[in-house]
């Protein structure tokens, strides 16, 4: 706990302001230090001593403390304005240091060495290259233009206005240059993406510090040439925890996981950069488990999470639909007030909206202050993926109110709701008036959310004549639409001939050999079936399996089709036998055997779709959960018509709420009924 200041008695020098101010840590201390000074002595040189140690203290309220003070003084020295001026270039408020920067000119105070590096920092926070090239008009009238502290701001300035031109003239110009002017001009070409400039300034360097080899390693990293920057990694005489985080953070840009934690295990010691980039590694890379698992590890070290930390996490939570772990590190941000900027906020409502609570996605994005065009767009797809068409419509109209300009990846959003609610005309309109109303031509990806709507609802002729009027040619996902249209509706003969052109595109995706195979089946060509079976197997691919996960109590469990894997598979299948026969003599439910699309006996095929993985997880739901609470499932692909109906009915005779996203969309089942009325 800290003290409260010990009373003054005699004119206190700089010294005993330092020692009487060290000891606050609360803006409360803090004012019973600035009382004492204005009831004992009142002096202004104490006074702008106090406030100077308040801007440059760590605590952010003393900032703002100390403009206050500043503002009460009548003529505050050279040495408050550099105080303020240098705290205001590295707050959140960069641009406040300029209007500053004026009163002092205007106040015929003379700018100093300790002057000019701050306000040259403050216009290159703010993006203000224009005001930085005033200051370095002053900076000259005023024989600074050799202070090499000085010359290194103005090239970073430069460089980051993209005047890479005049850096380097001035980088030139400069006959004293130290370690600082390198780093500024080999900065300067690593931002534009210039490695080979940059290397060339590295390469003259006679002395280079550890900060020269970290900047060009992070240079290579960014434009993805991992090898290089490797061979710089390998090489260094010494290095740093930069170092290891610069060369963490370009395996993690390669997505290669086993080359970022083979590096992250050899680290010598670790920050919270280090788990964030291994942390974001792994959500990236599709292992949510991992990342919640290297997160209690995180935890049990005594690394404290950042923004960063929590973004990835959430990530993890909407891939897996971990709900309850979702909630938890909600309460964990608010209990360790992270803010819930637009960049944490987006993750929440990408988060409540894949785990199947979009109410509570609505709630974090109405609370949300500050809302950028990705925040829209996250909440307009996560209705889309809900079914819920009219709300994101009138999200989209309200985000045009609110002055954001819609872009490509919100027309894939409401497109993509368009081709949930099955609603054709509003998504033709929609395609059609892109360019005219909002200048936005229609990629790939657009085209492609129109063809799989119109061949969800059959239309398969008008989805062919689309894909001959787009501009491009079709990439496989819009192809894939197409063939999954055919397969809904039964067109064998346009199927076979989407079927055979995918496999030729894609001759490694699995589910195009299965989804032509289960065409054929359907049309009882088991011999043309077979043959594209045994295609995948001369090719040697594999089937990705149906994967379905249910989360109780914070563990996620994982079932696949006839999994006996499971600690508790003898009762589950015990509640699956239980559920069959309810059902059949509830309502006489008999197994939707056109399903199975491979040539065996009925009874085989009844057997083969009630052990379904999503069938395993409702029934250890049921086992497991409340009557009251929901049962939620995702599951990696489409969930078939057989598993749809069965949950339905489930859903009606036991009263259960049950949740399931597929491969495409939510499915909200309740009293018989599903929330994507039998349209997927």
């Amino acid at each position: 706990m800290s003290r409260t200041p010990k009373p003054l008695t005699n004119p206190p020098s700089n010294p005993q302001i330092l020692s009487l101010f060290n000891p606050c840590k609360t803006l409360r201390h803090l004012k019973q230090l600035h009382a004492q000074i204005i009831t004992h002595h009142n002096s202004p040189f104490q006074l702008s001593a106090l406030a100077s140690l308040s801007a440059l203290s760590p605590f952010p309220t003393f900032l703002a403390y100390a403009k206050t003070i500043f503002h009460h003084l009548q003529n505050p020295p050279p040495s408050l304005y550099n105080s303020l001026i240098r705290a205001l270039s590295s707050s959140k408020t960069p641009p406040e240091a300029l209007p500053l920067y004026h009163t002092m000119l205007q106040s015929g105070l003379k700018p100093d060495h300790m002057t000019y590096p701050f306000v040259i920092k403050a216009c290159n926070e703010s993006s203000m290259t224009w005001f930085g090239l005033l200051v370095h008009t002053h900076v000259v009238k005023s024989g600074f233009e050799c202070d090499s502290y000085i010359v290194s701001s103005l090239i970073h300035l430069y460089a980051n206005g993209k005047d890479l031109g005049a850096a380097k003239q001035l980088f030139n110009l400069c006959s004293d240059r130290d370690v600082v002017s390198w780093n500024a001009m080999i900065d300067g070409y690593v931002k534009r993406g210039e490695m080979g400039h940059a290397r060339i300034v590295f390469d003259r360097m006679v002395c280079r510090d550890v900060i020269s080899w970290n900047t060009m390693i992070n240079g290579y990293a960014i434009v993805g040439k991992i090898d290089e920057a490797k061979r710089l990694f390998d090489e260094m005489p010494e290095r740093n925890l930069v170092s290891w985080n610069s060369m963490l953070a370009g395996f993690v840009k390669c997505g290669n996981v086993e080359d970022v934690f083979g590096l992250f295990s050899e680290m010598p010691c670790r920050d919270v950069v280090s788990w964030n980039s291994m942390l974001a590694c792994y959500a990236q890379c599709g292992k949510p488990n991992e990342a919640l698992a290297l997160f209690d590890q995180m935890r049990a070290v005594g690394v404290k999470p950042t923004e960063p930390t929590v973004v990835s996490l959430l990530s993890a939570c909407a891939h897996l639909g971990a709900l309850d772990k979702g909630l938890h590190l909600h309460t964990y941000i608010n209990d360790n007030r992270i803010e819930v900027n637009s960049i944490v906020g987006t993750a929440l409502v990408d988060m409540y909206a894949k785990c199947g609570k979009i109410s509570l996605a609505t709630q974090v994005f109405n609370a949300m202050e500050s809302k950028d065009v990705l925040a829209w767009n996250t909440i307009i797809a996560g209705m889309a993926i809900h079914g819920h068409l009219k709300e994101a419509q009138q999200l989209f109209k309200e985000m045009k109110e609110a002055g954001v300009e819609p872009n490509d990846v919100t027309f894939v959003a409401m497109l993509s709701a368009c081709s949930h609610a099955g609603m054709v005309d509003e998504g033709q309109k929609l395609l059609d008036c892109m360019s005219s109303s909002y200048g936005i031509e229609p990629k790939v990806e657009h085209y492609g959310c129109v063809i799989d709507l119109l061949a969800r609802a059959g239309l398969l002729e008008e989805a062919m004549e689309l894909i001959g009027t787009m501009p491009m040619e079709p990439n496989p996902s819009a192809l894939g639409a197409l063939l999954g249209g055919c397969r809904i509706h039964g067109n064998y003969e346009l199927g076979e001939m989407v079927g055979k052109r995918l496999i030729n595109l894609q001759p490694c995706h699995s589910g195009r050999y299965i989804l032509l195979s289960n065409i054929y089946a359907a049309a009882k060509k088991w011999d043309d079936a077979r043959k594209v079976r045994n295609l995948m197997k001369v090719n040697g691919i594999s089937k990705v399996p149906g994967v379905s996960v249910i989360e109780l109590k914070g563990m996620v469990h994982r079932f696949v089709a006839g999994d006996w894997s499971h600690p508790e598979s003898n009762k589950i299948y015990e509640k699956l036998n239980e559920i069959h026969t309810r059902l059949k003599s509830a309502i006489g439910y008999s197994a939707d055997t056109a399903n199975v699309l491979l040539d065996m006996e009925e009874e085989d095929k009844e057997h083969a779709l009630a052990v379904h993985s999503e069938k395993l997880a409702i029934a250890y739901g049921l086992l497991h959960l409340d009557s009251k609470e929901a049962i939620r499932i995702v599951k990696n692909l489409r969930v078939c018509s057989d598993c749809h109906h069965v949950t339905k009915l489930i859903s009606k005779v036991y009263g259960r709420e049950i949740i399931v996203r597929d491969r495409n969309r939510f499915h909200h089942f309740e009293d018989g009924e599903c929330s994507c009325l039998d349209f997927w």
